[in-house]
């Protein structure tokens, strides 16, 4: 019903879009994290394949988020269970181009052309039937043309997967406040670092992996506490992202284990949590993390907290 209404105020040309300088990454980091739970029940495997800096877009954050997570919900809803869907994002000359394959039922050719109109749905046996109005990917249309550019569907037909296309205009020169900073961090020297992305969100840790990555750092993952700790000795990393709600040992106690070993002594850890309470930020102090930032957070502010920490000085 959400979607249904968003639609009406997009094709009425009433929805207030806060544009500003964005990192497509960070807008693909919140729709991983949306669409999740659907992948997951659905036993999808999910890749991401993204820069985390370069691919800037004058878009809503929000808005954006939306669209790819609409994108994803749709390759898992029709694809069958043990599916593969794959994100993809780049720059391709004036534009950045967000692509989303799955391997699932596809698209006949006849109803390609009419696959982005309102209450259109995909074919589906009753079993399967995830229910909905149709209107997902209406909604994405409408979005993205407010933001000025367009979105395509492709399909080699019944049982051969899909691909949906957004095409944006990237932007170029006009970086936000806090981006300028990261941009000119970035042109400067700096060695790679290692760090350790800690996560039992297996698709965020994928996309902070990639941003990471893409940033010039070598990145090990792991999903639980244990995992980190083992993990953690015989990688060596230099700074450790870490989610605080994890599954058997949270991260605070993977936090303490770390820091009661001399080896990691000089270790930075940055939490990246939902838990946001003040208690719990007293906590990450009490036990010895440097950074505390809570979901959902930007990109760039989770790129430029890891840079801050690694280029400090040491004393």
């Amino acid at each position: 019903v959400d979607d249904l209404l968003d639609v009406s105020r997009a094709t009425m040309g009433k929805v207030d879009l806060r544009r500003e300088p964005l990192e497509v990454s960070t807008a693909i980091l919140r729709a991983v994290e949306v669409s999740a739970p659907i992948i997951e029940a659905r036993k999808h495997q999910l890749t991401v394949t993204a820069a985390g800096a370069g691919l800037v877009v004058a878009g809503d954050p929000v808005r954006l988020a939306q669209v790819i997570s609409n994108l994803l919900n749709n390759a898992a809803k029709y694809t069958d269970p043990g599916g593969h869907i794959e994100l993809t994002a780049r720059r391709e000359e004036a534009e950045v181009v967000i692509r989303v394959r799955d391997d699932g039922r596809g698209i006949a050719a006849a109803r390609l052309p009419e696959i982005f109109d309102l209450f259109v749905q995909g074919s589906q046996p009753p079993e399967m039937s995830q229910g909905g109005l149709g209107v997902g990917l209406a909604l994405v249309r409408s979005l993205v043309q407010l933001h000025g550019g367009h979105v395509e569907a492709r399909s080699a037909g019944d049982g051969q997967g899909s691909e949906f296309v957004v095409r944006l205009p990237a932007l170029d020169d006009q970086p936000a406040p806090a981006q300028v900073k990261l941009e000119h961090e970035r042109r400067s020297p700096r060695r790679s670092r290692r760090v350790l992305v800690v996560d039992d969100n297996l698709d965020t840790a994928a996309v902070l992996t990639a941003a990471l990555e893409a940033e010039g750092h070598e990145v090990a993952q792991q999903h639980d506490g244990l995992g980190a700790l083992v993990t953690a000795a015989s990688f060596r990393p230099d700074l450790l992202l870490l989610d605080i709600g994890l599954p058997g040992m949270d991260g605070f106690e993977v936090t303490r284990r770390l820091r009661s070993d001399p080896q990691f002594a000089k270790i930075k850890i940055v939490a990246l949590t939902g838990y946001g309470r003040e208690s719990d930020r007293a906590q990450t102090l009490a036990v010895g993390i440097d950074r505390h930032l809570v979901k959902p957070v930007e990109m760039e502010t989770i790129l430029g907290s890891i840079h801050a920490l690694l280029e400090a000085p040491e004393g």
